[in-house]
C-alpha cells in the first residue's frame, strides 16, 4: 500500500489510551493526531506512545484535514452519533466506541449517513474478536454443538465510584442505561452465539437496582435481565449488571442439539469417545476483565484496517451489525421501562 492509514483520535480519555497502542500495533495504521478539550503536549504524547502525534483542540480541524483517513471516536457516548454523522459527511472512515448512539432515531441516522457516504464503519463490540468468542464461533460453525436453541451471555461488573468512568456513566443523559453503558457487550455476544439464521422478534426485560450506597448516584436501574425470542422460536438471554460486588464475570452458556458450551469448556456428542460427565477444555483464555488495556482491540482494528484497504465492509462489527444489535438494545430498554414485552417491529 502507498501509506499506512492515518488516524485521528477524538478524545484522550481511558479508552483512547488503549486504542492508540492497538492502532499502532496493527502495522496498518498510525495515529497522527489526538483531539482533546484539555490541553495536550506533543512531546508528552510522543513520550507516552513512542511516535509523533499532533495535539488538536478543534474537532472541526480533524474533519477538514484531507490527510486523515479514519476518525476514532473515543469520547462521551452522548456525542457518538453527532460525531459519526459529521465524520461520514467529511468522508472519513469511522471507528467508534460503543454505543453507536443513545436513541434508535440517532442510530438510524448514523446508519443512513454511513451508507450514503460509502465510508467504513467499525463499532467497538470487540468481544467478538476475543480469543474466547473466536473459538466458540468456530465450534458453532463446525457444527460441533448442533443447532443452538438457547444462548445465555451475562455481564456482571461492579461499576462504582472506584471506576474511572463512574463520574459520567452513572447518569442516564451521559450513558443511556445499564445495557448501553456496558452490558451491550453481553447482548451483542449472545446474538453472535445465536447466529444469523433467524432474527430476534421480541424482548421482555426486567430491571432493578442494588440498595448499596456505592451505586446510589446512578439515576437508572443498574441491573437488567433481557429475554429474547427469535423468529424461529429459539431463545436468548442476557443480563447487564453494573452493581455486582464481585470479580468481573462474563458468563457464557450455550445449549445445542449436539452439545453445550460453558465458558471456555464444551461437550460435543459428535466427538467420538466424549462422555457427558466431563467437559472438553478450550485452550483460549476467557473474557475476564473490564479494563480497556485487556480488550482485544488490536485484532479487531487489524481486521478493520484490512477491510478498508481492500474496499470491503467490516466483518462482524460493521455498520449493519451495529444497528442490528442497537435495535435490540433499545427494544430491551423500552421493555424494561414500559413493563411489558416489546416487539422489535414497534421501534421506528
Amino acid at each position: 500500500m502507498a501509506h499506512k492509514l492515518r488516524v485521528g483520535v477524538v478524545g484522550h480519555g481511558w479508552a483512547a489510551t488503549a486504542h492508540i497502542p492497538a492502532i499502532q500495533a496493527t502495522g496498518l495504521a498510525e495515529v497522527v493526531a489526538v483531539q482533546s478539550n484539555r490541553p495536550l503536549d506533543g512531546a508528552q504524547l510522543r513520550a507516552q506512545y513512542g511516535a509523533p502525534i499532533r495535539p488538536v483542540t478543534r474537532i472541526e480541524d480533524m474533519l477538514a484535514d484531507p490527510s486523515i483517513d479514519v476518525l476514532d471516536l473515543t469520547g462521551f457516548p452522548k456525542d457518538h452519533a453527532r460525531l459519526s454523522i459529521a465524520a461520514a459527511q467529511a468522508n472519513k472512515h469511522i471507528l467508534v466506541e460503543k454505543p453507536m448512539a443513545l436513541s434508535i432515531d440517532d442510530a438510524r441516522a448514523v446508519h443512513a449517513a454511513v451508507k450514503a457516504a460509502g465510508v467504513g464503519y467499525c463499532i467497538c463490540f470487540e468481544v467478538r474478536y476475543s480469543n474466547q468468542f473466536r473459538a466458540l464461533k468456530s465450534l458453532l460453525d463446525l457444527g460441533l454443538i448442533g443447532r443452538v436453541h438457547l444462548a445465555e451471555v451475562d455481564y456482571y461488573h461492579g461499576v462504582g465510584p472506584w471506576y474511572g468512568q463512574f463520574r459520567w456513566s452513572a447518569k442516564k443523559a451521559e450513558s443511556g442505561s445499564s445495557l448501553l453503558s456496558a452490558g451491550c457487550h453481553a447482548l451483542d455476544a449472545m446474538l453472535l452465539m445465536m447466529g444469523s439464521e433467524s432474527e430476534p422478534v421480541e424482548v421482555t426485560a426486567l430491571a432493578t437496582s442494588s440498595t448499596s450506597p456505592h451505586f446510589a448516584s446512578c439515576d437508572f436501574p443498574t441491573t437488567q435481565v433481557n429475554l429474547v425470542r427469535f423468529a424461529d422460536g429459539r431463545i436468548g438471554k442476557s443480563t447487564s449488571c453494573l452493581d455486582a460486588l464481585q470479580p468481573y464475570h462474563f458468563r457464557v452458556h450455550v445449549l445445542g442439539s449436539e452439545g453445550s458450551i460453558d465458558g471456555d469448556r464444551f461437550h460435543s456428542e459428535k466427538l467420538a469417545g466424549s462422555v457427558r460427565s466431563r467437559w472438553s477444555q478450550l485452550s483460549c483464555g476467557v473474557v475476564d476483565s473490564g479494563d480497556v488495556k485487556d480488550h482485544p482491540y488490536e485484532a479487531q482494528f487489524g481486521a478493520y484496517f484490512r477491510a478498508i484497504l481492500a474496499g470491503d465492509p467490516m466483518p462482524l462489527t460493521g455498520i449493519d451489525d451495529a444497528l442490528a444489535t442497537h435495535r435490540l438494545l433499545f427494544a430491551a430498554d423500552r421493555s424494561a421501562e414500559l413493563g411489558r414485552t416489546v416487539k422489535l417491529e414497534e421501534l421506528p
